[in-house]
């Protein structure tokens, strides 16, 4: 009987000689975890469409701050859910220097100073029709008006302290303005992770519950975000934005858009991040709860397949339990 001189196998054959042979690493230090802010004291309200994820008024932010620390997770994003009072067709709430996301950002700055802070830059949690940028009567998108406004809202966070400022508005041409905006007020360590590719995709819709501008939402965004169909133009987008000097660039959602995060990473030497969506988190607690998957296992798995395809970090609702799993 013939045996095969290679055996893949023998590598695979005890745990120290897996782990010595392993091509990809995964660790706390990959993950950034979004939390979603609410008005209110002493808050911590559950989402409904995201089982195990809740709103968090701002005091309670530094109790997040600290875990995020403890567990070696070394940034956190936030998310506002703006007071319908507060919405406006024009959304000059995100210009208020005493808005819902400064004060967190301050919060957590407060409790942790070494913590990162990175903060979304789009006009949807403070508009009354849901959208991220400002429209015209006959309900177009106003491509560069909001970007003026974009830039102030920037700014407002900047001010705040925050440490990455993350458009995720998809209008054209914002990640220079904003970029130049940041230079001129002196904040040239502030860095900008652009939402380059940014797909019009089906799994938002717990995220926008979550920031409370699904009811808000009238017709849908495929004028400015992605059409799933297309690849090509995620490579153009990309460029655009490193040239306009982003430092960093995010494809949203994750699992479904593998293939892109490959093809930015081959294409371009700059740290490409992924948002595993609400949608995402949202597949794999209900699949959790019907008992068809083991959340550990699924939630390491998945948040792997970001490294392998290229990733520098994620994004992800999991980021605590992951931590400690890695921990």
């Amino acid at each position: 009987m013939t045996y095969p001189a290679t055996r893949l196998r023998r590598t695979r054959s005890a745990p120290w000689s897996r782990a010595l042979h392993a091509e990809t690493t995964l660790s706390p230090a990959d993950l950034i975890w979004p939390i979603f802010v609410s008005d209110g004291h002493d808050v911590v309200d559950p989402i409904r469409t995201m089982p195990g994820v809740n709103r968090l008024s701002v005091d309670r932010l530094a109790g997040a701050a600290r875990e995020a620390v403890s567990l070696g997770i070394p940034c956190i994003a936030l998310f506002p859910n703006t007071q319908p009072d507060r919405r406006s067709e024009d959304g000059a709430e995100a210009l208020n220097p005493d808005n819902l996301m400064c004060r967190a950002i301050r919060a957590l700055k407060d409790a942790e100073p070494g913590l990162g802070v990175l903060t979304d830059v789009a006009l949807d949690p403070y508009t009354s029709h849901g959208h991220d940028g400002l429209l015209t009567e006959d309900g177009r998108i106003l491509n560069d008006a909001t970007i003026e406004v974009l830039v102030g809202q920037a700014l407002n966070q900047a001010r705040a302290g925050c440490d990455v400022i993350a458009p995720s508005d998809m209008m054209d041409g914002r990640i220079g303005a904003i970029r130049a905006g940041l230079e001129s007020e002196g904040f040239d360590l502030v860095q900008i992770m652009a939402y380059s590719a940014k797909y019009a995709s089906a799994f938002y819709g717990p995220f926008r519950d979550a920031v409370g501008s699904g009811g808000y939402l009238k017709g849908d965004k495929k004028t400015y975000q992605m059409d799933p169909a297309n690849c090509r133009e995620a490579i153009r987008e990309v460029e655009l934005d490193i040239a306009e000097g982003a430092d960093s660039v995010m494809v949203k959602p994750g699992l479904p858009y593998l293939d892109i995060i490959r093809m930015v990473r081959d294409r371009f030497e700059v740290p490409v991040f992924a948002y595993q969506v609400s949608g995402e988190y949202a597949l794999i607690e209900a699949a959790v709860a019907a008992g068809v998957l083991d959340r550990d296992r699924a939630v390491l798995e998945t948040l792997m397949s970001f490294k392998r395809a290229g990733c520098s970090g994620v994004l992800t609702y999991f980021a605590p339990l992951a931590a400690k799993l890695l921990g």
